[in-house]
C-alpha cells in the first residue's frame, strides 16, 4: 500500500509559525524570547 501524499506544506508552516508572524503579536515575541532564553537552536521556522 502506498503512503498518503498528505503531509504540512511548508508555505502554511512558515505562514503559522515562522520568525515574521511571531513578531507580528505581543504573545508571539514572548516565544521568541523564551526560546532565546532556553538556547534554542532554531527560534522559529
Amino acid at each position: 500500500m502506498t503512503k498518503r501524499t498528505f503531509g504540512g506544506t511548508s508555505r502554511k508552516r512558515k505562514r503559522v509559525s515562522g520568525f515574521r508572524v511571531r513578531m507580528r503579536s505581543h504573545t508571539g515575541r514572548r516565544v521568541i524570547k523564551n526560546r532565546r532564553q532556553k538556547g534554542r537552536e532554531r527560534i522559529a521556522v
